[in-house]
């Protein structure tokens, strides 16, 4: 184990209120909606716990939610955390085309900017899907990060524009481009585990069985990825519930309990990572991960 190693964390609480039965659902049944509007009660007890321990987070938050809890949304920024993009009312942008796409990412920046006075730099896609046209339209908007991919679990990397998948011909890897990405996992995030929906999701996992999983991750990461981020994706309305509140602060407790480990936002991470790794650097230091240079492609470094 390397005891010099400062490991990361990045805990985020994706805000979706209503938003995420509205728009990813397609639910007008009240008592679905009312799931939603728990995690408007839920993100009190969240701000104080997190205050408690004195930890900086990212609220990914929809442009639907920040309308229709305007003072909530404002508290949460004025405690020093994050409001991150999340779409405006979490639909999935891979089912827009990219003119459809582009005018939803420029609603969501519109309702955070009115609401907190400040312009969202990262975004996290809603069910974490993007479009073929979606890393170039976060480009264009200047979005600094992405949190939505997986290509790895500890650290973070730089997107790909263009990409070419073919069942018939090798995979094309496009261009490298500046935009980092913050890995996430499906096992690092509290819905699928908690949560229940009718022929959709299970959910009902003790919050032992949680705590063991993450905990795990944790230790692994800050045991084997030096300089690396741990990123947890919780939701107010699920992890707001007593028993995985209790299980969070236990959680919060373990990990700074550790001399190496820090918290902050996402947002100052991946501009930090950025400095630490300029795109050409990192280009030529990961041809693994720009792909195909035995082919001769193209990787955003002007290689052929």
């Amino acid at each position: 184990m390397t005891t010099s190693a400062n490991l990361t964390c990045c805990i985020t609480f994706d805000f979706d209120a209503m938003s995420s039965w509205l728009g990813s659902a397609r639910s007008q049944n009240p008592s679905m909606i009312s799931r939603g509007q728990f995690g408007a009660v839920a993100v009190e007890r969240i701000l104080r716990l997190l205050d408690k321990y004195q930890v900086k987070a990212t609220f990914p938050t929809p442009g639907h939610t920040a309308f229709a809890y305007p003072d909530i949304v404002r508290r949460i920024a004025a405690a020093g955390h994050e409001i991150a993009h999340h779409g405006w009312v979490h639909e999935n942008p891979a089912k827009f085309t990219p003119h459809a796409e582009r005018d939803i990412l420029l609603r969501g920046i519109d309702a955070l900017e009115t609401v907190t006075g400040e312009r969202p730099l990262g975004y996290r896609s809603p069910a974490w899907d993007l479009s073929p046209a979606s890393i170039a339209l976060l480009a264009e908007m200047d979005f600094i990060y992405d949190t939505s991919c997986m290509g790895h679990d500890c650290y973070p990397y730089y997107l790909r524009e263009g990409d070419l998948a073919s069942f018939d011909e090798a995979y094309q890897f496009g261009t490298t481009i500046d935009l980092v990405e913050i890995p996430v996992s499906w096992g690092l995030d509290d819905f699928p585990l908690s949560e229940y929906v009718p022929g959709y999701m299970q959910g009902h996992c003790t919050p032992s069985q949680i705590e063991e999983l993450w905990r795990g991750d944790f230790d692994y990461a800050r045991q084997h990825a030096p300089g690396g981020v741990f990123t947890l994706t919780l939701h107010p309305q699920s992890i707001g519930r007593g028993n995985r509140m209790l299980m969070l602060e236990r959680l919060l407790d373990y990990f700074a309990s550790h001399e190496d480990v820090r918290f902050t936002t996402m947002l100052d991470y991946a501009r930090q990572w950025r400095d630490a790794n300029p795109l050409a650097e990192w280009i030529a230091s990961n041809p693994d991960l720009c792909g195909n240079r035995a082919l001769g492609q193209n990787n955003g470094d002007g290689a052929n």
